[in-house]
């Protein structure tokens, strides 16, 4: 394999022309270029993307932070990111923290080492201190301190879009079943658009909502349906959730859905063209993988942004809700 100054040699042309074609920077005759490619090409040089972007302070290449790649939504976000940045020319680095505090803080000094132009995080360890305004960050959900890009979608009308579809198929009293983060995130307005819809409905709703991590979760959804017996229809706060509660009510011997109903949130797949495997408030996945990434470049290219955007949800039908036929 060549190198720039064999390719120098080659096309009888300087290496700070070489580099200028590499890099499209200056003014270069169309011939001279043509020449260089076809030396490149003759000795399969391949450049040294990483070392150029030591030397242009950019790397093309942005970091994605997700708690697991093991969860569906996360996974299918990293899938979209990856398609977007593609498109852009930019490379993906997959972070998978663990929700490690440790981690999430590495993947942050690879920033400020210029190994990563930026990062698109979904975070739920405390990075207050260390992220800035300054720092090119793009987050899903979550607040902090310091003002950032922040890509979410309609959270609280996934709360009354799934109260409101709960009564329309008969249930009478509803219930939330969730669970939520110490730190400000967007998600906890799903709990507040579903009291508030169960209330302008003249509902009774019932709530459960504990602090993460949840000890013995399972048995608190048991006891929630004990003192609750009347409750025919819950909104859970994720489709996992969702899960949960199916494998509870099982146990239970209360049938889904002719005795409950349940409408998850998110939207989740087990594999892509598959159908719901639950009913659900559907997350725009891919769009808010494309807004993200369109984000971390203008944030990057030191552009105005928007520090919100949010994006609609919509109601997926699923076999944990009566359908039509079945009212």
């Amino acid at each position: 394999m060549g190198t720039m100054k064999d390719v120098a040699a080659l096309a009888k042309v300087g290496v700070g022309t070489v580099s200028r074609v590499l890099n499209n920077s200056g003014a270069v005759k169309e011939s001279t270029r043509r020449k260089v490619e076809a030396a490149m090409k003759e000795l399969n040089y391949i450049p040294n993307a990483y070392a150029r972007g030591l030397k242009m302070n950019k790397t093309h290449t942005i970091a994605l932070i997700i708690p697991t790649i093991w969860h569906p939504f996360f996974s299918e976000f990293a899938y979209y990111v990856e398609r977007n940045l593609s498109e852009h020319k930019y490379k993906m680095l997959l972070c998978n923290s663990d929700v490690s505090n440790d981690k999430e803080l590495e993947y942050i000094q690879m920033v400020q080492e210029n190994k990563v132009d930026g990062i698109i995080g979904i975070t739920y360890s405390d990075l207050d201190s260390f992220v800035s305004s300054h720092l090119p960050f793009v987050t899903i959900d979550r607040h902090f301190k310091e003002e950032t890009v922040c890509v979410t979608s309609d959270n609280f009308h996934a709360g009354e879009l799934a109260a409101e579809k709960l009564v329309e198929k008969g249930c009478k009293k509803l219930g939330y079943i969730g669970t939520h983060s110490r730190f400000p995130t967007e998600t906890t307005k799903r709990r507040s658009g579903f009291v508030e819809q169960a209330e302008l409905m003249e509902i009774p709703y019932a709530i459960y909502d504990g602090e993460d991590p949840v000890v013995e979760f399972k048995q608190e959804i048991r006891t929630f349906f004990e003192e609750n017996p009347d409750v025919d229809g819950v909104f859970a706060h994720t489709d996992f959730i969702a899960l949960d509660i199916l494998e509870v009510l099982e146990e239970m011997n209360r049938k889904v859905p002719e005795e409950v109903q349940i409408i998850g949130c998110d939207g989740i797949k087990m594999e892509a063209g598959r159908k719901q495997f639950l009913s659900t408030i559907r997350q725009p996945v891919d769009l808010m993988a494309k807004a993200a990434v369109e984000k971390i470049i203008l944030v990057i290219d030191g552009e105005s942004v928007k520090t919100k955007i949010t994006l609609p949800v919509h109601y997926v039908e699923g076999p944990t809700t009566k359908n039509q036929m079945s009212k």
